[in-house]
């Protein structure tokens, strides 16, 4: 942990810290200072989270837990309280709560897959900012990193309507939160990463090879990111990040992408 980091004593909380960006995310801005507070649905899963980061240098005094849908409006509500509550505040929030599912496209999905693509990915997202706001605006100062995707920057096939519309839509919402609460000092960053070698990849309906995998994005790649943008001075908004693999399989194409 660096005592000079601008981060320096700052909050943050991270949906979706349990694995995979999130955590990644959860253990640079803990090394940067921040107290971290992770959520996700998996209680027993937060708990290996904490011990990942404890094992790579983070002090458990600057990572905790608090288990949460983030689709569920008031669990959002009660577990932002409880956090501002004893933390005193937020000053980050990363949105990294996302999922997927392999039947994905026209012709093999369905409404209440797409409903609860968009529960987590665009409304989960909503819901914790809209708990947030009040005292980022009272103080004057806030950063939202909401992990976007190149899906949504960039339409392809791979990942199927309701991801990406969800996606294309929280960077939407990104560019709103700009627009609206700039005049505030409030900023939001859409965050598009291209592929990561992470555990959703365990749901594309054909799985990469471990070949593919170590050409993509690592998690500690996007860790840095999150960090290299809260840590930029509270003046200067990223709106948006776009970030992808040198070998970008969403141009070239995959085994498991043909149609």
């Amino acid at each position: 942990m660096s005592s000079t980091s601008a981060l320096a004593n700052q909050v943050a909380w991270i949906t979706g810290g349990g694995s995979g960006i999130g955590l990644a995310g959860a253990i640079e801005l803990a090394r940067a200072g921040c107290r971290v507070v992770i959520s996700g649905r998996d209680a027993q899963k937060l708990d290996a989270a904490i011990d990942v980061a404890t094992s790579k240098g983070v002090s458990r005094d600057a990572i905790s837990a608090m288990p949460l849908d983030v689709s569920d409006k008031a669990s959002v509500a009660r577990v932002a309280a409880a956090i501002q509550a004893q933390c005193g505040r937020v000053d980050i929030l990363v949105n990294s709560a996302g999922i997927n599912f392999p039947k994905r496209y026209w012709g093999e999905t369905d409404g209440d897959t797409f409903d609860k693509v968009v529960a987590v990915n665009l409304n989960g997202a909503t819901y914790c900012t809209l708990a947030v706001l009040a005292g980022m605006r009272s103080r004057g100062l806030g950063t939202v990193i909401n992990v976007a995707s190149f899906a949504g920057w960039h339409l392809s096939r791979l990942t199927g309507p309701a991801y990406t519309a969800s996606k294309a839509a929280l960077m939407a919402l990104t560019h709103s939160f700009n627009i609206e609460e700039g005049i505030h000092g409030l900023r939001a960053t859409a965050l598009c990463p291209g592929e990561v070698a992470t555990p959703i990849l365990k749901l594309r309906p054909v799985e990469p090879s471990d070949e593919d995998k170590a050409r993509m994005l690592q998690e500690d790649d996007l860790g840095r990111t999150i960090r290299f943008i809260a840590e930029m001075p509270a003046h200067v908004c990223i709106n948006e990040l776009v970030i992808s693999p040198v070998l970008n399989r969403i141009y070239s194409g995959g085994l498991e992408m043909k149609r």
